[in-house]
């Protein structure tokens, strides 16, 4: 089929698919973002590996004051109980920590509704995260997206390496302990294609070892997307953080580095900005004496 303009169907869609990359060249001159998560059971702040034998890492909003002072360009806070024990995402942490920060604040976990949506940017989110809401119904990805715009949902992928599925990878929910049946890769085509603002790619293998991002997963991500990507699982020295980029990722997401004091964010964009890449200054915090 030929369009009105004499640009038949393929074209068009090799031509949007060019101005969509280009898009993301141009933003990427902007700044690579550094995003601290905040794992969040019960109130505290967690972190394990595998998100198993989690060790206690500290009160959500204090951290979020601390990284909003380094130079943090988001944080991310989830509640990782919240679709394990079927509970909302506790509120007054959600509220508390929005009103320590003053960079973007992403909340996830146990989303599932417009109304979900809606409560969490009541309660001062930027953005939401959404993840076994919406595998168990995609169509309420478009719901949101009307009601909010796409720039407020944020995809969340928990996948892990798996032989039976096309790409070798597959979604998990429940904290990585139950399989979703789905391919990894197309599952976040699909969640592109079907409005969502960004993609929050999550390595349950990686999560919590420290031992580096799992590269193959983001590029073969990236190759089907055009949306931005922020990469997740694994970053235990500053030097992880680079080929991430290389490998596709527009953001990093770490916690197991910063709430232990391996890192902070200014080494992070440091290593970064010294591979070549443009991010928003840090703040170097020096101790008192």
């Amino acid at each position: 089929m030929t369009t009105a303009d004499g640009v038949d169907d393929a074209g068009a869609d090799s031509w949007s698919r060019l101005r969509s990359h280009l898009d993301r060249v141009v933003a990427m001159t902007v700044a690579v973002r550094v995003i601290p998560c905040l794992d969040v059971h019960g109130g505290r702040v967690v972190k394990g590996i595998n998100f198993v034998d989690l060790r206690d890492a500290g009160d959500p909003v204090e951290l979020g004051h601390v990284y909003d002072a380094e130079g943090a360009d988001e944080l991310t806070f989830l509640d990782i109980s919240a679709s394990v024990e079927g509970r909302e995402t506790t509120l007054e942490v959600v509220r508390r920590t929005a009103e320590t920060v003053f960079i973007p604040l992403t909340v996830g976990g146990g989303i599932s509704t417009v109304r979900d949506v809606n409560v969490l940017l009541r309660a001062g989110a930027d953005k939401v995260a959404i993840n076994t809401g919406a595998i168990h119904r995609p169509q309420v990805i478009a719901e949101i997206t009307r009601q909010f715009g796409n720039q407020v949902l944020v995809l969340s992928v928990d996948a892990r390496r798996a032989l039976d599925q096309p790409s070798g990878y597959e979604v998990t929910t429940h904290g990585g302990r139950k399989s979703a049946g789905l391919d990894a890769v197309e599952w976040a085509r699909r969640g592109a294609d079907l409005g969502v603002g960004e993609i929050l790619l999550n390595s349950m293998d990686a999560d919590g070892t420290t031992a580096g991002f799992d590269l193959e997963m983001i590029s073969a991500v990236r190759r089907v997307v055009d949306v931005p990507l922020i990469a997740s699982g694994g970053a235990g020295a500053a030097e992880d953080f680079p080929p991430a980029i290389e490998a596709g990722a527009d953001a990093v997401l770490a916690a197991t580095v910063f709430h232990f004091g391996t890192l902070r964010v200014a080494d992070v964009k440091a290593a970064i900005a010294a591979a070549g890449y443009p991010v928003r200054n840090a703040v170097e915090i020096v101790p008192a004496s």
